[in-house]
This record gives C-alpha cells, structure tokens and sequence, in this order.
C-alpha cells in the first residue's frame, strides 16, 4: 500500500461506524466513510470534534459546527501550504492520502537532472501541482472548474511557488489533451485524478469507466521521449489497484516500455496498527 505517513499538520485520529475522526490543523473535523465498517476504538475523542457532516437520505448533506470553526484555515506540507476548508460536498479541498504520490512525483523530479514539464489533469486545488512545482518542473494545471483553479493559484500563493513557471487552465481535460496534441506539446510527467462522475464546463457528462481508458491512451501520446512518470488515481470501488495497472499496461507500456505497479492508497490511524483506505493509484516510470 502506498502510506501518506509524513504529515504534521493533519492526522486520522479514529475511525468507527462508517466515519472517520480527521486533525486538519486545530480543527477536528467528523466526516461519513463508506471504508469504514468496524467500530470506533476510542469513543471518548468523538467528543472533541469541532464539526460534524451528516449525509442526508436524498442525497448530499451538510455541516454540523459544534463549536465555532474558522470559515477557511491553512495547513501544511513539507514546504507547501493549503488552504482548507469544509465545502457543502464533505470535501476541505485536500485529499491528504495523495502525499504518498506527491513525495514519489517529487523524488522523480528532483532526482532527474533535467528540467521536467508535467501535466496535472483533473487537478482539483492543487496539491500535486504545487509539490512538482516545489520540486522543479513546470507544470501544466487543468481542472474543468474555475473555482478549483482559482483555489489553486491561492495554493502556490500561500506556498511561495508564484514565481515558478506554471499554466492554470479551465478546460475538459480530454479536450485540451487533444489540442496539446495537435500543438505538438509533450510532457515529462502526467498524472490524472478523474473524478468518478461529473460534468465538463460545458455541460458533457464525465463517466469514469466509460472514459478513462480513451483518455489514458490519448495521454500516453503526450509523453515525451524521454518520459518519467505517469500517475492514475482512482475512487470508483470498481477501480481496484490491478484494474488501473493494466491501463497502463495497454496504453503507456507499449509506446514507452518501462514498468506498471498499482496499490491502494491509505492514511495510518493514530494510535492503531490500521490503515485507513483512500482508493487505488497505478504508477508508471521509466526503468
């Protein structure tokens, strides 16, 4: 399993009954998990949560506040800084899990001794684009919603990364792929994080298994020659470790060779020997 074990400023601190107890900073934040079917192991931290989201019956759901919560805060990362907060959809616009793949992204870069263009499609706030850019590459943000873009010029703001060379984009992310095609652009590393289901900025509706193995194999012709890495991660239940593996092995394998590997993506649980599951990632690099 790949761990996001080096946070300081946030931490699973329990989980039990379909929930999961999560330290984003100061504020504990109580928040609905479908992983989670065993019970809590420690009752008592419940209490401290400073606010609750109760899902509702038909559909979506709201938030709770227990006790006053700052409207938006920040945390950070190893030298980068978000800013958090709790949206209407149960999100804070991070997922923390995703610092197991910003850590091996980052390593790649800063160890490749040459300058690296990455693509971040499906970029959402910006976490992975900030740990490239903090890490050398240029990058290339691509996310269909102009608020999460604009977070995410917030992001490398609060960072200290405004004066890296980077592209902030509002498109379709399948859209835009083909035009870098016909532009003649290439990338050193792609890395996607497709929603499960959603809607372009133009209303076309996005059904993960009906359209990422089309838009994986439109990516891999955007490698460049000397490729470094490629990156799929997935929510979908049905998305198992192997399932985005072997995407890769049909797509960004027989034009790039290197090697495919796949795992679950997870957080440690303070205080517990389990690890809480985030989804699947499938990792390519160039061997």
């Amino acid at each position: 399993m790949f761990i996001a074990d080096g946070w300081k400023d946030y931490e699973v601190l329990d989980t039990g009954y379909g929930e999961k107890l999560e330290r984003w900073g100061k504020v504990i934040l109580r928040r609905p998990d479908p992983q989670v079917i065993w019970p809590a192991d420690n009752e008592s931290l419940w209490k401290k949560a400073d606010a609750h989201y109760h899902r509702s019956q038909s559909g979506g759901g709201e938030w709770e506040f227990l006790k006053k919560v700052p409207e938006q805060w920040t945390i950070s990362y190893k030298g980068l800084t978000f800013r958090v907060r709790p949206t209407g959809f149960k999100h804070t616009g991070l997922f923390p899990e995703q610092a197991a793949n910003w850590d091996w992204m980052s390593g790649l870069i800063e160890n490749a001794g040459r300058p690296i263009r990455v693509l971040n499609l499906f970029a959402y706030t910006g976490g992975a684009t900030m740990a490239c850019m903090k890490a050398g590459a240029e990058v290339c943000h691509v996310d269909a919603a102009k608020g999460m873009v604009l977070w995410a010029k917030e992001n490398m703001e609060l960072s200290g990364l405004s004066d890296k060379p980077a592209r902030f984009i509002v498109d379709d992310a399948l859209k835009f792929v083909q035009r870098e095609q016909r532009r003649g652009k290439t990338y050193d590393g792609i890395l996607m994080d497709p929603p499960s289901y959603g809607r372009g900025p133009d209303g076309q509706v996005w059904k993960l298994e009906n359209e990422v193995y089309g838009l994986v194999s439109e990516c891999a012709k955007l490698l460049s020659d000397d490729p470094l890495f490629f990156l799929i991660n997935g929510y979908t239940t049905g998305l198992q470790p192997a399932v985005l593996k072997n995407l890769i092995e049909k797509t960004v394998v027989p034009m790039h060779g290197g090697k495919a590997t796949a795992d679950e993506v997870g957080l440690p649980i303070s205080g517990s020997n389990v690890v809480l599951p985030c989804g699947a990632s499938g990792r390519w690099q160039k061997c």
